[in-house]
């Protein structure tokens, strides 16, 4: 009878015991498993914010299309919005045989995306034992990373930005540019030149590693585009447009600028509309994270910043023209929100305001010396929107960011500080990148012009096609054929249409 209590006893003790130990493994266990799934929940968030903004980016080429065209004549308007509509599949296709993986092939780990390491192929110079990236080597037509998710969901949002670029020199040249060799320089866009800056900044290249080699704060810093995409579009339609030379009638024998308004300003304004709600994805969608927090204040700060350029760009032309311009209004809104594109997770609000302000007034004195003085005829203001005020983006950064955002950029510890929070290196860094814009985009531009005048026999209509309106040459088909404004043309002398660059039209193709 002792032995059986005695028994019980230990065995009312020892039960609590045995369950206490049972729980610590089983409790680990839990929170193992709590985790994964928070860690899973948390990659699966940054996977639909990231195909949503991608979703956004692209729709902003609907607005390109309805600015493009609304600021060019109405005998043009079914060349003009092909062009924009036919630039997303022709670069896309391009993009996606070796763009893709000339920009990202070496691009790393895409941490927010699950982790995926295999993009690891840069190829690159070493100087004096440090690693300089020039382009990647592993993606061509997306082999080898067959039904990868994060490669995929990152093919496609960088896809649409590269198009943002590719769509940009389109209205530069717009209304003496051949279809056919729109077509052949989008090819050239899409499969190299976005893509070698692209990854020259984004890519793990050696802009980028300006930071880690040279002490140059942390590398050349782009947060979303404004010299990546918005620079390399303004510098490659420069190049073009010098070299295609002014519409006929722009320009007259005495030096003065004939203007050549637009005929749709109210598809131009809904065109920039659409451009600014697609700006949200552009901007705060380049976390690739939608479990960060920045994306709030990125957010704010792309909006605030359009519509200060869009304020200041109208008081401008107001007090200097009498006449609050609305196209000016639109490029100004336009032109804030391409210089907030490199800074926008990096300043303040204040900041935003001054960068979108500074773009507004910045945009209306660079198409005037563009049009005026460097006899650029350029229709849209694709230069002084997207090139110019790309430049000043990047700049801003580099002296406005504040150092709350951005530690570990570019494998440098720390956050981005800007010139005026104590980084004068980061400065020179911005500058070291919009340098190498200008000369490296500059000059694939000038090679993909020659080589697509070789293949298509010239980039420019003939005089009398470009007097009639392209549409019905080039495209076979009217915009308006019950309302044809043939009495739109500008017909003057022949020393009337000369300008800086290509002061003959080039020959049709035999």
């Amino acid at each position: 009878m002792r032995r059986s209590v005695g028994l019980g006893l230990l065995m009312t003790l020892a039960c609590p015991l045995v369950v206490a130990g049972q729980g610590v493994p089983a409790a680990d266990s839990l929170a193992k498993a709590a985790s994964a799934a928070a860690a899973a929940n948390t990659v699966a968030i940054n996977f639909v914010w990231t195909l949503v903004a991608g979703f956004l980016v692209m729709f902003m080429q609907a607005g390109f299309a309805m600015v493009e065209t609304g600021f060019t004549r109405a005998k043009n308007a079914a060349h003009t919005i092909t062009m924009n509509f036919m630039v997303y599949g022709i670069a896309m296709l391009a993009y996606w045989v070796v763009g893709f993986a000339l920009q990202a092939g070496g691009v790393g780990a895409l941490g927010t995306l699950g982790g995926y390491d295999k993009l690891a192929h840069e190829v690159s110079l070493t100087i004096a034992g440090k690693e300089w990236g020039l382009f990647g080597g592993t993606g061509f037509f997306l082999t080898g990373v067959a039904y990868t998710a994060p490669v995929f969901a990152y093919f496609l949002f960088q896809m649409v930005f590269m198009d943002t670029a590719a769509t940009i020199p389109t209205g530069a040249l717009a209304e003496r540019w051949k279809f056919s060799a729109f077509a052949v320089f989008s090819v050239f866009v899409g499969a190299v030149i976005y893509p070698i800056y692209a990854n020259w900044t984004w890519g793990g290249g050696w802009l980028a590693m300006l930071g880690k080699n040279l002490g140059l704060g942390h590398g050349h810093v782009d947060f979303a585009g404004s010299s990546v995409v918005h620079m390399t579009g303004g510098v490659m339609a420069f190049v073009t447009a010098a070299l295609l030379g002014p519409r006929r009638g722009k320009y007259n024998a005495d030096g003065t600028v004939n203007a050549i308004p637009g005929h749709n300003i109210p598809m131009a304004l809904i065109g920039t509309f659409i451009l600014a709600f697609g700006w949200f994805g552009f901007n705060a969608g380049s976390t690739l994270a939608g479990s960060d927090l920045r994306i709030g204040v990125i957010a704010t700060n792309t909006m605030l910043a359009g519509a200060a350029g869009g304020i200041t760009s109208m008081l401008y032309m107001w007090f200097k023209y009498g006449k609050p311009d609305p196209s000016m209004m639109a490029n100004g809104t336009l032109a804030g929100l391409v210089a907030i594109t490199a800074p926008c997770a990096f300043v303040t609000a204040p900041s935003a305001v001054l960068i979108g302000g500074i773009a507004g007034v910045l945009v209306c004195v660079a198409v005037f010396f563009i049009d005026g003085k460097l006899r650029i005829d350029d229709p849209v203001g694709a230069i002084s929107v997207h090139g110019v005020n790309g430049l000043w983006g990047i700049l801003a950064l580099g002296l406005l960011a504040d150092g709350t955002y951005g530690d570990g950029w570019n494998g440098v510890n720390g956050a981005v500080r800007g010139l005026f929070y104590g980084d004068a290196s980061q400065f020179a860094a911005q500058l070291v990148g919009g340098a190498a814009n200008i000369v490296g985009v500059g000059v694939m531009a000038f090679v993909a012009y020659k080589v697509t005048a070789f293949v298509v026999g010239g980039h420019r209509v003939a005089p009398q096609v470009e007097e009639l309106g392209l549409d019905l040459p080039e495209m076979g088909a009217l915009a308006y054929p019950d309302t044809q404004e043939i009495s739109s043309a500008v017909i003057l002398s022949e020393t009337a249409s000369r300008g800086l660059g290509q002061l003959e039209p080039e020959p049709e193709a035999v």
